[in-house]
């Protein structure tokens, strides 16, 4: 599905602030996977994730997505199925865009639609609706509303919602609950988890909780200094525990305390 060979990125080559973000690094995702990503803070998580997504030109390798390879393809190009989420939940929305023209827009630029976005017809708000109800949150009664007067939770769930209202081939998830508080967490990672399931969407998401890697997802991987050094399958996840992990990996998370947390 994802194969990723030989990636290679370097910041400010031949400079004092040189940077080696990724080394070699090379990945195959399978239709269907939900590969959570473990590594401290540097490790290249984020840039792998920004290779992935066209936000820059790779200095070396190949990333090859359905079969078709896609490593000089514009950001904008890649969108088309491509979903991502970040940890700010004030990224991907327009805060000014009422919650129905958020969806429109998502709608539009995510599927091979040639409609004006000015036009959203009965059917498609209906559809919006629909998927808004399954947030559990009441926003398809507030559709109407601006998409900035809403908490942080509700704002990353409509994202959530935004980034699979047409299903990608791959959804890129950033850290996406790491702002929210504790109860907003926990919908929105039950809400990612139902999603991707009945959409059987292939999913790769970073995280710094070390509960949320064993028990979510069908692989776990574990970067450092821009490699991957370990690729943890379903079978050896399952007989893992936190514990396990922190002293597998003790040098690469003694750096970053928040992998530590327990909860």
């Amino acid at each position: 599905m994802l194969e990723i060979t030989g990636l290679t990125k370097i910041f400010n080559a031949g400079t004092i602030n040189e940077k080696t973000a990724l080394k070699d690094l090379s990945l195959s995702v399978a239709d269907g996977d939900f590969i959570t990503i473990l590594g401290s803070n540097g490790a290249g998580k984020s840039t792998l994730f920004n290779a992935i997504a066209g936000n820059f030109r790779i200095d070396e390798g190949k990333i090859v997505l359905d079969g078709e390879n896609i490593t000089f393809q514009k950001e904008y190009q890649r969108s088309k199925y491509i979903g991502r989420l970040f940890q700010d939940p004030l990224k991907g929305t327009a805060p000014h865009m009422t919650i129905e023209e958020n969806l429109a827009l998502a709608n539009l630029s995510a599927s091979s639609h040639t409609d004006s976005f000015s036009r959203i017809s009965k059917q498609d708000r209906e559809m919006y609706a629909a998927c808004l109800q399954q947030l559990d949150m009441g926003l398809e009664d507030r559709m109407d509303v601006p998409v900035g007067t809403l908490s942080g939770g509700q704002r990353q769930a409509l994202t959530l919602l935004m980034a699979t209202i047409v299903p990608p081939k791959l959804l890129l998830l950033d850290e996406h609950t790491a702002a929210l508080d504790p109860k907003a967490a926990e919908k929105i990672l039950a809400l990612t988890k139902q999603i991707v399931e009945k959409n059987h969407m292939t999913c790769m998401m970073i995280t710094h909780n070390l509960h949320q890697a064993l028990q979510l997802g069908n692989r776990t991987i574990m970067m450092s200094n821009g490699r991957i050094i370990s690729d943890l399958s379903a079978a050896e996840k399952k007989q893992s525990t936190v514990e396990d992990l922190m002293q597998k990996f003790r040098n690469d998370l003694d750096d970053d305390r928040i992998l530590l947390r327990e909860e």
